[in-house]
């Protein structure tokens, strides 16, 4: 047989063959971890400092402080070689396979490199910190602290208006079957959905409604509104809000001569991206240490916020933004730029850049009023879901969100959670909605229809376990004691090893559960959520064309600049809807005057953001007030 199979088949192919299926089945199960062990010798350059670090550990990783104390004394001598008994359940699975060699000798490099992925992982999620540290400090030293938490304990239940501990397996199961009670109703009559076979299947995708006549009056007010140049729009605004007081100096600052032009000018030349150096070569008497003295006293994010809280405040109360909304609802979302410089928050995007230019992300809060409230420049990188509560919570406004909602990249079931936690109710706009998994509260219970889809049951225990210590990082976020998205980033990379981050997770769940039921069978809902998100995204077209230079690129790295172009750009975005939603509602009044005929429901359709008619670029003319 073994001749008849080598007159058969060619024995060098063969061969070849075999050494390829060897080298694939290497790959498939030590691929990873020999790619890891070809980056120890660059690594080991700077762990054996950084294993230095006066690292302290939360309850429950005292192995990963021993592998540090075994990697110290390594270094210093005072061990020639690693233990047998040295930890090594942090190591991942892929180093696992070459951890230990014939004799059974832990092989070094593969164990630190699982210490420095452990090490990595852990600082995120907060298990290992260090005490001196500003960023990387223990978790609950970012909540309020045990004193100041024991003394408002019993009143944040009520500040929070949420059950205590001993009604939460009460209170939640309760609230889950009304809400599958009311969907129950609801499903027959509604053709967004159906279940076939055990499996939710969607008919057919909701469109905002908008009445035949909203077009026809939206090119009537887009061919009437007048042609303005973008420093002759912000001083107008500014004549009605006075938006410019906010810009006050640094102590001991004084103003300078020719102070509000300059102002006017540093303002323009940040949002559209000009820069001072070219600005100074477009307005008169206006030179480059006049532009930058103005930058670098008066225009910092405080002034900044105060100046557009001031524009949102005015733009509320006039009375064609009531039509739009009534500021109790917002959305948010993250929008792209390019940026050429070298910097931490710039990362690949290769769904708009390529795969060789980087981006950074500008990410807005804005309400049903076209208002931006909030603005945080981010890396594209991480989930937006890391800085939904940021805006909300940071909101210095006369808006009262009580409402919010995002696409699919800015929810998690945390989120869900601290949004519940905070008075907050969470409407995302999920991608692939049929193939979520949905959560019951109780393993035995029928819900009727939903029954084939409630295939899990989230874990109400621990929610009980736990719910103090949610209450208190929901306070504490109220509190502000530490920015947003770093106790949320802490929560979603803990999961899901801490109790915790379960315990927000398991909520989440019911939460989400109980949201996707009403989204199915509710289209006022449907229909609320994607007008929202069609206004946030409409509004992206405007900072396009406002940011024109340099190609509409950022050309610096650093975070304090390109935060002051991105808040400059809200504040003139602001500014413009402000002027739009004046001469909207004057153009309005004439056409009704004539004798026309519109109607109030017309009128909430119409955007307060057409953009056409502002000039953004050329020379300026900007004369002292």
């Amino acid at each position: 047989m073994k001749e008849e199979f080598w007159q058969l088949v060619d024995e060098d192919k063969f061969c070849s063959s075999l050494e390829d299926l060897r080298a694939f089945k290497r790959l498939e199960e030590r691929g990873y971890g020999d790619l890891l062990l070809v980056r120890y010798p660059s690594l080991r350059k700077y762990f054996a400092d950084f294993i230095r670090l006066p690292f302290a550990a939360e309850h429950g990783n005292d192995c990963l402080l021993e592998a540090i104390r075994l990697v110290r004394q390594l270094d210093c001598g005072d061990l020639k070689k690693l233990p047998k008994t040295a930890p090594a359940d942090f190591v991942p699975k892929e180093l696992r396979r070459i951890l230990k060699n014939q004799a059974g000798t832990l092989n070094r490099n593969a164990w630190e490199m699982g210490l420095a992925l452990a090490i990595k992982d852990a600082l995120r999620s907060g298990d290992l910190y260090l005490p001196q540290s500003k960023q990387h400090v223990s978790f609950w030293d970012l909540m309020l602290s045990e004193t100041r938490w024991q003394q408002i304990r019993s009143s944040s239940f009520e500040e929070l208006q949420q059950p205590q501990k001993h009604e939460v397996k009460t209170v939640l199961p309760k609230r889950f079957h009304d809400a599958i009670t009311q969907a129950k109703e609801k499903f027959p009559f509604d053709n967004f959905a159906e279940i076939q076979d055990g499996k939710l299947k969607l008919k057919r995708y909701d469109k905002v409604a908008t009445p035949d006549a909203v077009a026809t009056l939206q090119k009537v007010i887009d061919s009437r509104l007048p042609s303005i140049r973008i420093e002759q729009l912000l001083m107008e605004v500014d004549q009605l809000t006075h938006f410019s007081r906010h810009f006050t100096p640094i102590q001991g600052q004084a103003k300078p001569p020719h102070f509000y032009r300059t102002l006017m000018a540093t303002l323009i030349s940040q949002a559209t991206n000009l820069g001072v150096v070219s600005m100074s070569a477009s307005v008169k008497g206006t030179t480059i240490d006049m532009l930058r003295r103005v930058l670098h006293y008066f225009i910092r994010e405080e002034t900044l916020t105060a100046a557009s809280a001031e524009l949102v405040n005015r733009h509320h109360e006039l009375p064609l933004s009531a039509l739009h909304g009534s500021g109790t609802l917002s959305s948010s979302d993250a929008q792209r730029f390019g940026i050429r410089a070298s910097s931490l928050l710039a990362s690949y995007y290769p769904r708009y850049y390529g795969y060789y230019e980087k981006d950074i992300g500008i990410y807005t809060h804005v309400s049903d009023q076209y208002a931006v409230f909030s603005t945080k420049v981010i890396s594209c990188s991480p989930r937006e879901a890391l800085y939904v509560l940021d805006g909300l919570l940071e909101n210095n406004t006369i808006l009262k969100i009580r409402e919010h909602t995002t696409d699919t990249h800015g929810y998690t079931e945390i989120i869900f959670a601290l949004c519940h936690l905070l008075g907050f109710y969470f409407m995302p706009r999920i991608r692939d909605l049929k193939d979520q998994q949905l959560y019951k509260t109780d393993r035995q219970a029928d819900y009727g229809v939903f029954t084939p889809l409630l295939t899990k049951t989230a874990d109400l225990d621990i929610i009980e376990e736990q719910w103090e210590e949610m209450i208190r990082v929901a306070i504490s976020l109220k509190k502000r004691t530490a920015p947003a998205h770093v106790i949320v980033q802490r929560l979603t990379n803990s999961f899901p090893a801490d109790r915790l981050s379960k315990a927000f997770t398991n909520l989440g769940r019911i939460l989400k559960t109980q949201y996707i039921l009403r989204y199915l069978t509710d289209p006022s809902l449907r229909q609320t959520v994607q007008l929202q998100l069609n206004k946030g995204e409409y509004r992206h077209k405007l900072p396009r064309r406002i940011f024109f230079a340099d190609q509409g690129e950022f050309t610096t790295g650093d975070y304090e600049e390109i935060m002051n172009k991105a808040s400059c750009l809200s504040l003139v975005s602001n500014a413009i809807l402000y002027w739009n939603t004046i001469k909207i509602n004057e153009i309005v009044e004439n056409l009704r005057a004539q004798g026309e005929v519109i109607e109030d429901e017309t009128l909430s359709h119409i955007s307060l953001l057409p953009f056409r008619h502002v000039v953004p670029n050329g020379t300026y003319f900007i004369d002292d007030l």
